[in-house]
C-alpha cells in the first residue's frame, strides 16, 4: 500500500506543478512563463517527485512508464493496474486542488485547467497521435536506460526531468504535451468539451509508445554486454 500511496503523491506533485504553470503562469498568465517555462515546470515537478518518492515506488507517475517497465521485465504483472489506479487518482486530485484554488480568482476563472488537445484547424489527428507516440517512446526509453541495472546513476531523476522538459519544448504547440495518460485524464475531467472528446488519443498513443519502449528495453538492443 505504501508503494501505491507514493505513486498517488508523486503524480499529484507532477500534475499540480505542471498544470498550475499553465493555468496561473502560462500563456497570458500572471508571469507569463511561456512554452519554455511550462516545460521546465513539468520537468522540475518530475525531478522533485522522483527524488521524493523514487526509493519507495520507482516514481513511475505515468501509466505509459508503468507499462514500459512491466514489458521490460522489471515490474510484476500484479502491480500494473494498482499503479495505474494510483497515478490516475493522483492526477485527478491535483486537478481538483487546482480547480478549488482558481475558483477563488476575482471575477471567476474563465480559462482551462492545462488539458491536452490539438487544434484541428492546424493539425490532423495523425500528427497529434504520432507526436504523442514518439514523444512517449523517447521519454520511456530514456527512463528505462538510465535506470537499467548496468547504467544506474544518482542523476537519473535529473536526466529524466530534463528529458520531459525538452519534450515539452518540442510538443507544446501541437498537443500541449501529454506523454502521460494520467496527466491528461485529470485536467480533462475538469475542462470538459474537446478535452474529453480528444482524451482517447492521450491515453492510447502514450501507452503504445511506452509499450514499444518496454519491448525494446527487454530486447536489450541498446544495453552494453
Amino acid at each position: 500500500m505504501k508503494t501505491y500511496l507514493a505513486e498517488v503523491l508523486g503524480t499529484f506533485l507532477l500534475v499540480f506543478i505542471g498544470t498550475a504553470s499553465v493555468v496561473t503562469g502560462g500563456f497570458g498568465g500572471a508571469l507569463p512563463l511561456g512554452q519554455e517555462g511550462i516545460g521546465l515546470a513539468f520537468g522540475i515537478g518530475l525531478i522533485a517527485a522522483a527524488y521524493a518518492i523514487g526509493p519507495i515506488s520507482g516514481a513511475h507517475l505515468n501509466p505509459a512508464v508503468t507499462l514500459g517497465v512491466f514489458l521490460a521485465g522489471r515490474l510484476p504483472a500484479k502491480d500494473v493496474i494498482p499503479y495505474w489506479i494510483a497515478q490516475i487518482i493522483g492526477a485527478i486530485l491535483a486537478s481538483l486542488a487546482l480547480w478549488i484554488i482558481v475558483s477563488g480568482q476575482a471575477g471567476g476563472h474563465t480559462g482551462g485547467f492545462g488539458a491536452n488537445g490539438w487544434d484541428e484547424t492546424k493539425w490532423g489527428m495523425s500528427s497529434a497521435f504520432l507526436w504523442e507516440l514518439i514523444g512517449t517512446f523517447t521519454f520511456v526509453t530514456v527512463i528505462l536506460g538510465v535506470t537499467a541495472e548496468k547504467h544506474s546513476t544518482a542523476f537519473a531523476g535529473l536526466v529524466i526531468g530534463l528529458t520531459l522538459a525538452g519534450i515539452h519544448f518540442a510538443m507544446i504547440p501541437v498537443t500541449g504535451t501529454s506523454v502521460n495518460p494520467a496527466r491528461s485524464i485529470g485536467p480533462a475531467l475538469f475542462t470538459g468539451g474537446a478535452a474529453l472528446s480528444q482524451l482517447w488519443l492521450f491515453i492510447v498513443a502514450p501507452l503504445i509508445g511506452g509499450a514499444i519502449a518496454g519491448v525494446v528495453a527487454k530486447a536489450r538492443i541498446f544495453e552494453k554486454d
